[in-house]
């Protein structure tokens, strides 16, 4: 059996490597803000070629603030998980002219497959002008996550139905993910908002997921979605979302708020102090278990409520900074 992967903010991480701000030859790198899947999946690409603490200098910064970082040359590294393509990536291409995007080893690939829900994935070479062959890498799956406390069986069916029927008014190029093919991706072992299983089984899709069990939910007209950084994915993806809700539910107002991602989504929704998160499909299941991040205190009010897009982990480096491969770190 697969070990999920610690809870942290994964749904594609960036993996930007240089020859550090130092002079030196430990690179600087970004491993993701504090409680984030990032770092999670970044520890584990460190684990599976073998490269120690003492190899590189740990900075846990937000996707933005890392590619600014990388661009200046005061980050070497910058691991992160976005969408296909990612827009952050393009601009930093844009602006340094020299991106380099790594691939990982099978080797790699195989140890993350043993040790986590990820699986292989391949980018292919035109999805960035830079690229000239494609490059192997793993994926998860973003997903939307509501708290049984909170959202009612209505509503939690009209966030799944708006988010697949309305999915072309999300000017997002992620939103091309949310079709009904895809609704259920990433909803394995998780239990699933009454709502939401029904509207997928008027559409004709089969849902084996247990039931959520909701609370004694009281009447609101406010509620809050967690998203990410904002120079990741999930928070613009997010505020669209919200918008689209905002356009056809005439008594709700949803606010797109920026967080660390997954692990803090999940805990907040857990605290009652958020109605609505975007997770990596991963630690939302490890929250529901009591694995990971959150071991010995699983999340009992979060329910699946539908796909966003796949999460695919991005290695990007430039010209310059003389790493071919993630094997050059700690040599």
């Amino acid at each position: 059996m697969k070990r999920a992967l610690p809870l942290f903010a994964l749904g594609a991480a960036i993996l930007v490597a240089g020859c550090g701000n130092d002079g030196g030859n430990t690179p600087n790198i970004a491993i993701g803000p504090p409680a984030s899947t990032t770092q999670g999946v970044s520890q584990l690409i460190f684990d599976a070629y073998g490269i120690g603490s003492d190899s590189y200098n740990t900075y846990q910064e937000g996707f933005g603030a890392a590619l600014d970082g990388v661009q200046d040359g005061n980050i070497d590294v910058s691991i992160g998980i976005l969408g296909l393509p990612s827009g952050s990536i393009e601009n930093l291409q844009a602006a340094s002219g020299d991106v380099r995007m790594l691939s990982l080893s099978d080797e790699a690939i195989e140890y993350l497959e043993a040790n986590s829900d990820y699986s292989r994935f391949i980018i292919p070479s035109d999805s960035y002008e830079f690229l000239n062959e494609d490059v192997q890498t793993i994926t998860a799956y973003a997903v939307l996550v509501g708290n049984t406390n909170t959202i009612s069986e209505e509503l939690g069916y009209e966030l799944a139905r708006l988010m697949v029927e309305h999915a072309e008014e999300n000017t997002h190029s992620q939103s091309a993910f949310m079709t009904l093919e895809n609704a259920l991706n990433g909803a394995d072992h998780m239990p699933i908002h009454p709502g939401a299983k029904r509207y997928y089984e008027e559409q004709g899709l089969t849902v084996d997921n247990p039931v959520a069990e909701l609370g004694e939910i009281e009447e609101k007209r406010e509620f809050i979605l967690g998203t990410g950084s904002q120079g990741g994915t999930y928070y613009p993806l997010g505020g669209e979302m919200a918008t689209i809700w905002n356009r056809y539910l005439d008594n709700a107002n949803f606010t797109n708020i920026e967080t660390g991602a997954s692990i803090e989504n999940l805990v907040s929704i857990r605290d009652n102090n958020m109605d609505l998160g975007m997770t990596v499909h991963a630690p939302a299941r490890d929250a529901v278990e009591g694995r990971g991040e959150f071991d010995g205190g699983s999340v009992g009010n979060v329910a699946f409520i539908g796909h966003i897009y796949p999460e695919v982990i991005q290695i990007v480096t430039r010209e310059a900074s003389g790493i071919d491969s993630l094997e050059d770190i700690g040599q």
